[in-house]
């Protein structure tokens, strides 16, 4: 009786996998592998198909030919209408309240919103009010002069009769940044001068405007003696109303930078006006 192998069978278990050519059975290629082994291979080889063709798909023009999917001129039309509708969103609320200001001026109301556009290029914030001991001592001095006396020290020298017995208060203590320059029709004088410094009046007046405009934002006006009215402009908050007398040196305004155009940070325009003819406050006041 013929014996029977009843070897139990396991993965490790060598085969051998062989290639012969079919007339001379001559063995060209053989693999030798057990069950677990081939498994493995098998798994490595579906999962590096998988990882290649994911690969390809994801990194290359490839992705293109899937049904659906947006070629490069597509989405490069649909990120160009994104920002152009984000640019007409912004347009659409500038517009809705430019237009809800001017309804409010017109009705003598305060504007709802400022639309305050700064100049990124010029960076006010980092000035320094750096002073010697020299400078300190002279406006000791001068603060001495000036707390019972208005008078500079300094005549003014510009041939203007009704002004002789004049003494203005200066507005803001700082940093001239703009000239008067009657060529580019800027007909006041600019001061850099610290965020929310208190605004002062020149001179003893009645204010005669109180108001906001989109050009130079809260505007205050006052209205002196001798046909002379004073303007400051690009205020962040007014604390006078029309008709209010007001004595020189006294508060009526906080510096800001409002208005849409002309402003490029924390400053106050303040202008002359005599005999509706602007002068230059340089030559009448030492800011």
């Amino acid at each position: 009786m013929a014996k029977t192998d009843n070897k139990k069978r396991t993965w490790r278990d060598k085969y051998r996998f062989s290639i012969s050519n079919d007339a001379t059975f001559e063995e060209v290629w053989r693999v030798r592998l057990t069950q677990y082994s081939a498994f493995l291979l098998i798994t490595f080889f579906v999962l590096f198909i998988i990882g290649a063709t994911t690969s390809l798909i994801a990194f290359t023009n490839l992705r293109e030919f899937i049904p659906g999917y947006p070629d490069v001129i597509m989405r490069r039309n649909i990120l160009m209408s994104a920002i152009r509708l984000d640019s007409f969103d912004r347009e659409l609320a500038l517009r809705d309240k430019y237009f809800a200001n001017i309804s409010a001026i017109i009705q003598g109301k305060q504007p709802a919103e400022i639309i305050v556009r700064q100049d990124s290029t010029r960076d006010y914030g980092a000035i320094a009010f750096n002073s010697s001991p020299e400078d300190s001592a002279l406006k000791a001095r001068i603060e001495k002069e000036e707390q019972f006396n208005l008078t500079l020290g300094l005549e003014s020298h510009e041939s203007v009769t009704g002004l002789s017995g004049m003494h203005f208060f200066p507005p803001v203590k700082g940093i001239i940044s703009g000239r008067y320059d009657v060529r580019t029709k800027h007909f006041g004088t600019d001061i850099v001068t610290k965020p929310k410094a208190i605004v002062s009046a020149a001179l003893d007046g009645t204010i005669i405007f109180t108001g906001w405009t989109m050009e130079t934002g809260y505007v205050i006006e006052i209205q002196h003696t001798n046909n002379v009215v004073t303007i400051y402009k690009h205020n962040t908050s007014l604390l006078m109303e029309t008709g209010d007398l007001v004595r020189a040196g006294e508060p009526i305004s906080v510096v800001g930078d409002s208005g849409e155009l002309y402003t490029s940070g924390p400053h106050l325009h303040f202008e002359i006006w005599y005999k509706g003819n602007p002068l230059d406050p340089e030559k009448h006041i030492l800011f």
